[in-house]
Parts: C-alpha cells; sequence; structure tokens
C-alpha cells in the first residue's frame, strides 16, 4: 500500500503480478491511496489448492480491505482483474466509488488461441518445457521475427513469455491452470458480465483497450461500451493487452481525469437489491 488519498485498488491479471503497476504506483500515489496485491495463486501469494475462481478473488479483495481498514474504493482491473473488479461491484455495491476495467475478460468468448490451448490437459508440462533454456532461445527469436514482420502477436508476447518466467515451479504452474480453467477452456471463455452490465447504470465506468490486443479481442470494447451505459472508452492505437506499458503516462493521465472528473456512486445493499428485484421483474 502506497500514498494516501481517495483508494486505488490494482488488480492484475492471469499469471502476473503486481509488479505489472510498478511504473504507475508513484504517480498515483502522489493523491491517492494504492494498493495493488498479488492475487492468490500469484507473485508472492500463497499458491493452495483452493478456490480460484472470479467471486473467490473478489471476496478476497473485501478481506483484504478489511484488513486494511479501508471502506470504499475505485477498483482498477486488467484482463483477469477486469473481471474480478467487475464481480467486486456486483457482490460489494456499497465498497465501489467507480469502475475501471482495461482490457477486461469476461464480454465474449474471444481469446488468444494460447490461452485455450493452456486450459487443455498437458499444459503444465508445456509450460515446464517453456523455460528450458533451448526453447526459451527459439521463442524469443520468434518474437523477435513476429516484432520486425509488426504482427499483432509481436506486440503481446514479450509480456506474455514475462507471464511464462513469472510461473517457475510446479505449484506457480498449478495454480496458474487453476485460475485460467476457472474463466476459459478449449472454446474460449467461459465467464461473462455482459447479463450483468445493466447494474453499472449510474457507475461512473472507464474502459480503456489497445486496438492491437491479441489477448482480449480489441473488438470486446465496443460491445463492453455498448453494455455499460454511460461509459467512457479509451483505445489505445497500436497498443496491445497491456495498454498502461505501452504507454504508462497516457494511461496514468486517463485514469487520473477519469477519477477527477467523476463523481464516487454512493448505493446501500438496500438499493442495490431492490435494483436487483426491478430488472427481474
Amino acid at each position: 500500500m502506497a500514498g494516501s488519498g481517495p483508494a486505488v485498488l490494482l488488480i492484475h491479471g492471469i499469471g502476473d503480478s503486481s509488479d505489472t503497476w510498478a511504473e504507475l504506483i508513484p504517480e498515483l500515489a502522489r493523491h491517492h491511496t494504492v494498493i495493488a496485491p498479488d492475487l492468490l495463486g500469484h507473485g508472492a501469494s500463497d499458491k493452495p489448492r483452493g478456490d480460484y475462481s472470479v467471486p473467490a478473488y473478489a471476496n478476497g479483495m473485501r478481506d483484504l480491505l478489511g484488513v486494511l481498514d479501508i471502506d470504499r474504493v475505485t477498483p482498477v482491473g486488467h484482463s483477469l482483474g477486469g473481471g474480478v473488479a467487475m464481480q467486486f461491484a456486483y457482490q460489494f455495491p456499497d465498497r465501489t466509488e467507480r469502475l475501471a476495467l482495461v482490457s477486461t475478460g469476461g464480454v465474449g468468448r474471444g481469446v488468444t488461441p494460447a490461452l485455450r490451448l493452456a486450459s487443455l490437459p498437458g499444459a503444465p508440462l508445456a509450460l515446464s518445457l517453456l523455460r528450458l533454456p533451448t526453447v526459451r532461445t527459439q521463442t524469443a527469436l520468434m518474437i523477435r521475427l513476429l516484432q520486425l514482420l509488426d504482427t499483432g502477436l509481436g506486440v503481446d508476447a514479450p509480456d506474455l513469455l514475462r507471464v511464462v518466467d513469472a510461473l517457475p515451479d510446479p505449484a506457480s504452474r498449478d495454480a496458474f491452470i487453476r485460475t485460467l480453467r476457472a474463466v476459459v477452456d478449449w472454446r474460449g471463455q467461459v465467464v461473462t458480465m455482459l447479463d450483468r452490465c445493466y447494474l453499472t447504470a449510474g457507475m461512473p465506468t472507464l474502459l480503456v483497450w489497445g486496438s492491437r490486443d491479441q489477448v482480449v479481442p480489441a473488438g470486446h470494447a465496443e460491445v463492453a461500451h455498448a453494455a455499460m451505459p454511460g461509459s467512457r472508452l479509451e483505445i489505445f492505437e497500436g497498443s496491445g493487452h497491456f495498454p498502461f506499458h505501452a504507454d504508462p503516462q497516457r494511461f496514468l493521465a486517463v485514469l487520473e481525469n477519469f477519477i477527477a472528473t467523476t463523481q464516487p456512486v454512493s448505493r446501500s445493499p438496500e438499493e442495490w437489491r431492490e435494483r436487483l428485484r426491478s430488472e427481474g421483474r
């Protein structure tokens, strides 16, 4: 935790860690209390044989805020973390001030074939083989070729390889696979937030996407924008799945402007229940 002021909760994506936000935290902490945890099974967090579902992660964020004695936050979620942020807002509306989703999952089935394949049996062995020096060298050469050819995959490949490098042992790889299989199978994403997007009406929502995202298709940005009335959409031209890595200063400006120009929503559990009832009629 760093800084002081209105709280911002940074939630990383699958296979990643809080280190992904390292370049942003010092600047954000000038005016905000910044919380950037490692999700269960990621980074320095424990990697048990446990529940790696999106609702479980949302519960974990709630528990963390309780320990830190923080009542309300603006969740900023990337990729899987976007799904967790959306689930947090759904489960704990009274603790959510506004919502920022970056290249978020949960908008459609589309997802990179690499993650579909990684959900299949045998994936842990394949992930371990990717760490062999000879395979690592060949993979690095392939990535360089993709970049020279200016392919979309070349934009995201270095970050994807960084994620693989962050899985150094069987426990890390097992936690990654368990998390992945909770949200992806061989056909694509299996979790959707579209059936609950109406609940964001009145909640300030920011959507950020890279135009060349090869992990979660950039076309999902417009789908999410249409499904979330009043949301803001920022497309980072030329960026991939990690727009905050490609242009951190622009991302900071967009996020800080969003926070500064929107009022925190305030909803009691009773108001939330009434909204759910009215939509169910």
